[in-house]
């Protein structure tokens, strides 16, 4: 386990809400200076902590709006790898998580419409060895990562 202090945790904290936000302004709001702030996000980023930083982006805006989680269930003899490499190769496919028990696999995917769903899992249900899937839709979301408020129609 890394030596994190509660400073770092604050620099976390404040890189979580805008990746964006900029040492001096860190150095204000926990008081320290410019340079302190950048040896820790240097340090940070250098142990593997902070992995990088990225965007959110407004899906609806882009006409890919609708968001849903499917659970798959796949042929018993089936090796994760092979469980990960059918689910990514699905292009509306935006996350894939291996679990214990019964699904094998949850997948997050981001689709036009519900047309553009019914075919993307009808996609899945023919790729590999599944052998059943069930879908989840999302009316809205709240991540911790993301800015905390809930936003309905809105998914980061």
């Amino acid at each position: 386990m890394p030596d994190i202090d509660d400073l770092d945790h604050r620099i976390l904290s404040l890189l979580r809400d805008d990746g964006r936000r900029t040492f001096s302004e860190m150095a204000g709001e926990i008081g320290l200076s410019v340079a302190a702030v950048k040896r820790r996000v240097d340090r940070l980023k250098e142990i593997g902590v902070i992995t990088g930083f990225t965007v959110e982006i407004d899906y609806a805006k882009l006409g890919w709006g609708i968001e849903a989680f499917t659970e798959l269930r796949y042929a018993g003899t089936t090796p994760v790898s092979e469980i990960v490499r059918t689910a990514t190769e699905v292009a509306e496919v935006q996350a894939v998580f291996t679990i214990a028990g019964d699904p094998d696999a949850l997948v997050r995917v981001r689709v036009r419409d519900l047309d553009h769903l019914q075919q993307v899992i009808d996609h899945l249900r023919r790729t590999g060895n599944v052998t059943g899937t069930k879908t989840l839709m999302v009316l809205g979301s709240w991540t911790r990562d993301a800015r905390s408020r809930l936003r309905p129609g809105h998914h980061s």
